[in-house]
C-alpha cells in the first residue's frame, strides 16, 4: 500500500464543485473514475480544498491509496491521456502514509480576478468578474490591509455548523490592476472559510465603487457579523493558485 499526492488543475466552468455530490459531475467523481480504471482497483481521493462550483484551480490537492505497482510519479502522464482537456495533474508524488492534505499545516493561495470595463470581454467571462462601475484599486488596497494578520472572520464567512473556529490568519493580501483593465485581488493564508474570499472580494469591490470606506472593512472585521459585509461574489472570479505544506519537506 502506498499513498500518493496528486496537484490538480482544473476550469470549474462544467463541474458542481470539487466534492462528489449527487446534483451534478463533481471534480472529485472524474478523478476516482479515471484512476480506478488506469490502476483497476476502486480509488477514491481525498482532496485539500472543496471549491464550489464554477470556481478553477491551479493546484489543489488531493491524495489516495493504492496497491498498484505503477510509479507514483508516472501517474499524472498516465492520467493526462485519460482526463478530460479541463482536468489535468500537474504532478504526482509517493508521500508518507500518514499524510493528510486538509490535517496539515498549510499556506494557501487564492486569486480573484475582476474585469473592470465598460462593456464585458467575452474570453473573459468564465475566469473574471465583470464589473461595469469604476473600480479604485487604492481603496480597495486600503481596505484590504485591515484584514492581514490573525483575526476572526466571521464576518467574512457563510456559516457552517461543523466549523469550530472562525480564526484564519491572512499572510498577505494584495489588490492590482493589469493593462487589460483586470483586478487581482491575492490573498494568502494559512486555511480560509467557506466563501471566504469571495465574500472578501465582495466586500472590496464595494469598497473599490466608493460604497463603503476603506476603514469600514475594520468595522466589518470587529463586528462578526455576515450582514455588514459585502456580498458574495460571483464563483468565475476565483482560483485556487497553490497550497504549500511548510512542516511537510517534499
Amino acid at each position: 500500500m502506498k499513498r500518493v499526492k496528486l496537484t490538480v488543475a482544473y476550469d470549474g466552468t462544467n463541474y458542481c464543485g470539487w466534492q462528489v455530490q449527487p446534483n451534478g459531475l463533481a471534480i472529485q467523481e472524474v478523478l476516482n473514475q479515471k484512476l480506478s480504471e488506469l490502476l483497476g482497483e476502486k480509488i477514491s481521493t481525498i482532496g485539500a480544498s472543496r471549491t464550489d462550483a464554477g470556481v478553477h484551480a491551479l493546484g489543489n490537492v488531493a491524495v489516495f491509496d493504492t496497491e498498484s505497482r505503477m510509479p507514483a510519479d508516472r501517474i499524472s502522464y498516465a492520467m493526462n491521456t485519460r482526463l478530460p482537456a479541463d482536468i489535468k495533474i500537474r504532478d504526482s508524488r509517493e508521500v508518507p502514509l500518514d499524510f493528510h492534505p486538509r490535517f496539515q499545516q498549510t499556506i494557501k493561495t487564492y486569486e480573484y480576478k475582476i474585469y473592470n470595463n465598460s462593456f464585458p470581454d467575452p474570453t473573459k467571462r468564465l475566469y473574471t468578474h465583470f464589473y461595469y462601475y469604476p473600480l479604485d484599486v487604492e481603496k480597495m488596497q486600503e481596505g484590504a490591509e485591515y484584514l492581514i494578520g490573525e483575526h476572526d472572520f466571521k464576518s467574512f464567512s457563510t456559516f457552517k455548523p461543523e466549523v469550530e473556529s472562525t480564526v484564519r490568519r491572512i499572510y498577505s493580501l494584495t489588490v492590482s490592476r493589469s493593462d487589460e483593465d483586470v483586478i487581482t485581488i491575492r490573498i494568502c493564508g494559512n486555511g480560509f472559510l467557506y466563501n471566504m474570499v469571495r465574500i472578501i472580494a465582495g466586500t472590496l469591490l464595494r469598497v473599490g465603487g466608493g460604497y463603503y470606506p476603506p476603514q469600514q472593512v475594520k468595522e466589518i472585521l470587529v463586528g462578526k457579523n455576515r450582514e455588514l459585509a459585502g456580498e458574495t461574489a460571483r464563483p468565475e472570479g476565483l482560483t485556487l493558485v497553490k497550497i504549500e505544506y511548510p512542516e511537510w519537506k517534499e
